[in-house]
Order: C-alpha cells, then structure tokens, then sequence
C-alpha cells in the first residue's frame, strides 16, 4: 500500500523536488503553497503522510503542524527546512513534528527519513 501524501511548499520548485522524489515510494494526493492550504487539503483528502515547509506565507508550517497533529496526532509530518533554521526546527518538534530534512532535498536522506518513520 502506498502512503497517500501531501507536499506542502510555498516553493513551486521545492514541492516539484518533493514530489518527483517521493512519487516513486507514495502516492502524492495534492500540493500546497501554504499552511492554510494545507489544513484545507488535509481535511479534504486525509492523506497518511505530509511533507512541510517551516517558512511560508499566509501561515506557517509549525503552526499548519500544530492544527494537523491538534486533529489527527497519528498522521506523520516531516519537515523540510533549510539548514540556518535550527530554532524554527526545534520549535517544530515540540509542535510534533515526526521528523525533518533540510534543503537542497536530498532523495536519500528524505527516502531514509520516511523508512525510519514508517517501519
């Protein structure tokens, strides 16, 4: 069974990056630009698995993070942040965030990531 999967960056590119890396392994139900596209695709399609950026406009990943585990504590959120944000990261994972992977994405360390979370 492939795990349904949200890509949530307010980066075009990232979310392409995301996606075309994971797409082999999940199956990618949507996209999101932005925290608050991301709760309302989340309520829509339930996916198992959401890919999050910390930094976005509208609301930020933490705090799309914090009303998505509010909701449904069993779905896995990774987080996928730049290296300069270790702050930001920390404060995610008191959020409850199940893991992270920095930027550039790197197609082993984000399939590592989600093998270590889903076994």
């Amino acid at each position: 069974m492939a795990f349904r999967t949200l890509v949530v960056d307010d980066s075009s590119f990232q979310r392409t990056v995301v996606s075309d890396t994971l797409d082999d392994r999940f199956e990618i139900v949507d996209t999101a630009e932005n925290g608050k596209q991301a709760i309302e695709k989340f309520d829509a399609l339930d996916p198992d698995v959401i890919t999050m950026d910390i930094v976005m406009p509208e609301m930020t990943g933490i705090e799309a993070l914090t009303e998505i585990k509010n909701r449904s504590p069993e779905t896995i959120i990774v987080m996928c942040t730049s290296v300069e944000q270790e702050e930001k990261m920390r404060a995610a994972a008191k959020a409850g965030a199940d893991g992270y992977v920095t930027k550039p994405i790197s197609e082993p360390k984000l399939h590592e990531e989600f093998d270590s979370l889903l076994e």
